[in-house]
């Protein structure tokens, strides 16, 4: 029994660990001026996988978080509908699990972002609205802030 145990703690630590280099590459990639074409199909499937390790062991805000972050991903490379897919299912995490704070008003941010990118500025504008005020009940600053200048990026 013990031996399970370990087994299932290591398993645990992996998909931990695996989730969240995952999710700092794609940041880099994100970051990153000059990206090639491979670099996008790289940060595509980077996503997902670090997405894919959540599922196996996170909670649901890390979920959220994942379905954000690849709903960035398209966005930043002009896949729109893909982009709207991923902002949807963040969205229905937060509000399914209560997931409010940064997370909510992010998950508003990419919705406004996906609608943006298919020229549906109404939806665009109602999402942007909903992300404003969602911001305005950020416990901490920072965040707050961050979320603010993220959505000045939207055209």
């Amino acid at each position: 029994m013990t031996n399970i145990l370990h087994e299932k703690a290591q398993w645990t630590e992996f998909h931990r660990n695996q989730a969240i280099q995952l999710f700092n590459q794609v940041w880099d990639l994100l970051e990153k001026e000059d990206r090639t074409e491979e670099e996008d199909f790289l940060m595509i499937h980077k996503a997902h996988a670090s997405r894919y390790h959540w599922t196996e062991i996170g909670e649901p805000v890390n979920f959220s978080r994942g379905e954000w972050q690849i709903s960035r991903v398209y966005a930043v490379i002009g896949r729109a509908e893909s982009s709207l897919v991923h902002a949807k299912r963040n969205l229905s995490i937060c509000l399914e699990h209560k997931i409010e704070d940064f997370d909510l008003a992010f998950a508003y941010e990419a919705m406004a972002r996906a609608y943006s990118l298919l020229s549906q500025y109404d939806l665009k504008e109602e999402y942007l609205q909903m992300a404003k005020e969602a911001a305005s009940h950020i416990i901490k600053d920072g965040d707050r802030k961050l979320i603010l200048e993220n959505l000045k990026t939207i055209l």
